[in-house]
């Protein structure tokens, strides 16, 4: 077994996870675990179903088709069944992406299609749907010092009174071999996500890897008309809207009765740190005026103090 830590959750795999950090063997019960067993076609009374999945009390069936099906449950055990001679080194990045988010769901964690670093002791992500350019900015951050904290899936548990904890895990970050370029990171190119992708897997500068109250949420957009470039707060009932629309797989988040704990969630946020729209061009050459808009921002919430 090959153990990790994963949005905080202690996890023992049978397969191998490219892009986390593997820890020490876990003593005890892990949180959760990966193992490879029968996996049926469908769920006998399902109770919420998509082209791609079934909901039967505490257990969830998701079919990839022509790659592999895996059963959740209970947000403690994941058992997959590979199809049409499927390599296993093939579905880790599924495992670490969709599936563990589903699993976190389960868990009735808020779980975000977001990157997060570092920024003056607390965590700051970066909301948006594949191809937003979290991972990049991530990237950029990352090579002006900020570590990293998460690529891609990031859970948040809302508890009492006190701000939002973000749950690091360390992961690697995953960049298209344009990005990597770009941003002069031939050096830190690891392993193909999958061999059939030109994505790879991105050593980050530094991680972080402790729990970390969250300092600010930024939704990611394109700078075209009528949305201007820069950084905007929305008021709170759009704020809760936006944290809905940057859930992953929002389409669960209502199916698996969730609706009501990221409305919480959201105006929590909204008001103990703060949601923003970052509106930006889509190109490399905008990337430090970017950078410099959020450094500048940063002092204004409380983040970091004003350059000198």
């Amino acid at each position: 077994m090959h153990s990790y830590c994963i949005s905080g959750l202690s996890v023992d795999s049978e397969v191998v996870l490219p892009g986390l950090i593997a820890v020490e063997a876990i003593r005890g019960r892990p949180d959760v675990t990966i193992r490879q067993s029968e996996v049926p076609p469908a769920l006998q009374d399902a109770v919420a179903a998509g082209p791609t999945w079934e909901i039967v009390g505490d257990m969830f069936l998701l079919r990839i088709p022509g790659v592999a099906r895996f059963l959740l449950r209970a947000g403690r055990d994941i058992a997959f069944e590979l199809e049409d001679a499927t390599a296993r080194d093939e579905i880790a990045i599924f495992l670490t992406g969709t599936v563990f988010g589903i699993l976190l769901h389960q868990r009735e964690h808020v779980v975000l299609h977001a990157s997060a670093v570092r920024v003056g002791g607390k965590a700051v992500l970066f909301c948006g749907p594949s191809g937003a350019g979290k991972s990049t900015i991530a990237a950029a951050l990352g090579q002006r010092g900020y570590p990293l904290l998460n690529d891609d899936v990031c859970a948040v548990s809302v508890n009492g009174p006190g701000a939002p904890m973000v749950h690091p895990d360390g992961r690697q970050l995953k960049l298209w071999e344009h990005s990597i370029e770009k941003l002069d990171l031939a050096e830190r190119r690891g392993e193909r996500v999958r061999t059939c992708l030109e994505k790879f897997y991105v050593e980050p500068e530094q991680v972080f890897a402790e729990p970390l109250a969250l300092g600010a949420v930024y939704a990611l957009r394109e700078a075209r008309p009528p949305h201007a470039p820069g950084i905007e707060s929305p008021n709170v009932v759009d704020a809760a809207l936006l944290l809905r629309r940057n859930a992953y797989r929002p389409l669960l988040v209502s199916r698996m009765g969730q609706k009501a704990n990221y409305f919480h969630a959201a105006t929590t946020i909204a008001n103990v740190a703060g949601i923003f729209h970052l509106t930006r061009p889509l190109d490399f050459a905008g990337m430090p005026e970017v950078v410099a808009w959020l450094e500048r921002h940063w002092p204004e919430l409380g983040l970091t103090e004003n350059a000198a």
